[in-house]
């Protein structure tokens, strides 16, 4: 392969890594909605990872094998953590806080990848450049989130729980360096999706669990399935992709434009609106960006 084909490759999976923001962020506004009609933090991530895995099953022709114990273990930490820990953390947070909060401190996320990786992993580098970029977005977000003001009580919670999970989902993209080499993505993905419903499960059932009467309600149904084959099966998918084309700073740090299409996301479908000081925070949101990944 030509060094030009190689580097046009390259810049179609960026372009992939924002479309997979764009459909994550569409899920915070989702998730409140079926927060608002009662169905727990733990179970919409229980519900939105099984439909995820058994399209996932029937993609890969129902074919599953056990990898050796070292790769399972790290299988199942990122279950664990890109899984059970980031998603009931954070619709834990959604539950408490406003979603302009949870996505803002979500937002820190790639500052903690960059450090992990930059520890733990050999191949991974971070400059001057990379940590004055990613400053200059998370003070982006930081506009974005606070032009409105802080919420206390409920609101400090919230926001403590995001920030544990943006660092159990920085470990996860750390740790997921380790297998990619070794199997395909379709398969991580599956297993990513299975051990962290497995590990979600007995945290459900000390919750009070929804009346299937509800769950069979057609928005709510409609919404787990959009939740589950799109946010979760295909975008986990293309995540898991990416990061192994582009490298877990550089797919981290697009994170940032999340909070942008969040909070477009919530003005249209929850009704929140948007003022000239959250524009002026996505300037500088998409400076920072820019300013990571410009060559």
């Amino acid at each position: 392969m030509s060094i030009e084909k190689k580097n046009n490759n390259i810049v179609w999976f960026h372009v992939v890594a924002i479309l997979t923001i764009v459909v994550w962020s569409t899920s915070f506004p989702f998730t409140k909605i079926l927060l608002a009609n009662g169905i727990t933090p733990t179970e919409i991530f229980v519900y939105r990872s099984l439909i995820a895995y058994v399209g996932l099953l029937v993609i890969s022709r129902f074919r599953v094998k056990f990898w050796n114990w070292r790769d399972e273990l790290v299988a199942l930490v990122c279950g664990l953590t890109g899984g059970t820990m980031y998603f009931v953390f954070q619709n834990i947070a959604l539950n408490l806080t406003l979603l302009s909060d949870v996505v803002i401190v979500v937002a820190i996320n790639p500052l903690l990848t960059t450090i992990l990786a930059a520890i733990f992993l050999k191949e991974e580098r971070f400059s001057v450049k990379i940590l004055l970029g990613s400053a200059l977005a998370f003070a982006g977000v930081a506009v974005v989130t606070f032009h409105k003001g802080f919420v206390w009580g409920d609101g400090l919670l919230g926001n403590l729980l995001a920030i544990l999970a943006a660092l159990a989902w920085s470990i996860y993209s750390v740790v997921l360096k380790r297998i990619q080499d070794r199997h395909s993505t379709l398969e991580i993905t599956r297993k990513v999706m299975i051990y962290g419903t497995v590990f979600a499960l007995p945290v459900m059932f000390f919750e009070p669990l929804t009346p299937a009467s509800t769950l069979l309600r057609t928005d709510v149904l409609l919404n787990l399935l959009f939740l589950g084959l799109v946010c979760s099966m295909a975008a986990f998918f293309v995540w898991n992709l990416v990061i192994k084309q582009i490298g877990a700073i550089s797919a981290s740090n697009y994170l940032y434009l999340e909070p942008i299409v969040s909070i477009v996301m919530g003005a249209i479908m929850l009704g929140e609106k948007v003022g000239m000081i959250a524009i002026v925070g996505c300037l500088l949101v998409l400076l920072g960006v820019i300013m990571v990944e410009k060559k």
